[in-house]
């Protein structure tokens, strides 16, 4: 079975326009050969579409992996900046708002790939949906080395369209994705482990939790009694993984979905905040304001 791109409210249309960032498809008539998946140099002037500007928050259906040859390269991924250097990669997954900077010279190899190119069995192997995963990351250098290596023989096998026929091309480029793909799906989750080790499964339960009840539930008492733990030692374990209390990361979860609803949709102010647990909007108008410097307003008005 194939992978499907998760859908989130306001989703999916091609290139929405009014209060929407546009959404745009994986650009399959410049892919060699039409396969699911491109790959070559970074260049100055590349974009996914005629009426893409790169320097624009957008969103696209396709997964990019960016690994840079040159920096330091500013791009922002799901509202925040990230700095990348020569040897770093960003890892794009589909439906993420970024945008590319204006005064950054992109350079190194681009890999992007479409949903349903890779069966289900590799999208579970490889993480391919891990949101939780961080977007830059920093190989050491024998890590480079080998997903530099994967990535030149990709690009080998992608550019090559005449040794093998079509069906056995594409069978080739899947097998030899997944192989660089799994690799990079190791570096991702050692970064995530290394950055939260001081922690225990205190944290790795609280976390969990606040993913699928933050749109409805900002309690730190309640998330406490939920799991079992006395305030404190919710405290200690959270404070310990992210250097910040149990409130501060359930009210950044909070913060970056409205964000993305802000971002990605027409609602109506009040059914965003009501979306992530404030069915008074002027209450959520605070919160946001609090969290962010502008009004939801004002945030959603200088995407555009």
């Amino acid at each position: 079975m194939a992978d499907e791109t998760p859908q989130a409210d306001g989703e999916g249309d091609e290139g929405m326009d009014g209060d929407a960032i546009r959404t745009f498809p994986f650009p399959a008539g410049l892919a060699v050969g039409g396969v699911g998946m491109q790959i070559g140099p970074m260049e100055g002037d590349r974009t996914w579409h005629a009426d893409a500007p790169l320097h624009r928050v957008h969103r696209i259906d396709f997964h990019v992996v960016m690994l840079f040859s040159d920096g330091p390269v500013r791009h922002m991924v799901d509202f925040a900046e990230y700095e990348a250097d020569a040897g770093d990669l960003l890892w794009i997954r589909p439906g993420q708002v970024h945008r590319f900077a204006r005064s950054s010279e992109y350079r190194g190899t681009v890999l992007t790939m479409q949903p349903g190119f890779l069966p289900r069995a590799t999208v579970e192997a490889t993480g391919l949906y891990r949101y939780d995963l961080p977007p830059l990351l920093r190989p050491g250098p024998r890590q480079l080395s080998a997903l530099e290596a994967a990535l030149e023989q990709l690009r080998r096998e992608y550019e090559d369209t005449v040794t093998l026929p079509l069906s056995l091309h594409t069978a080739v480029l899947r097998h030899t994705l997944t192989a660089f793909l799994l690799r990079l799906a190791h570096l991702a989750a050692s970064s995530a482990e290394a950055a939260r080790r001081p922690a225990d499964s205190t944290f790795t339960l609280f976390r969990d939790a606040v993913e699928k009840g933050f749109a409805t539930q900002h309690s730190v008492s309640a998330y406490a009694d939920a799991l079992g733990y006395s305030r404190r030692t919710l405290v200690r374990a959270v404070r310990a993984a992210t250097g910040e209390t149990p409130k501060g990361f359930i009210d950044k979860r909070v913060v970056l979905e409205a964000k993305r609803l802000l971002a990605h949709t027409d609602m109506p102010i009040g059914r965003v905040g009501a979306a992530v647990g404030f069915p008074d909007a002027a209450n959520f108008s605070k919160f946001f304001q609090l969290h962010t410097g502008v009004t939801p307003v004002v945030f959603r008005a200088e995407l555009h």
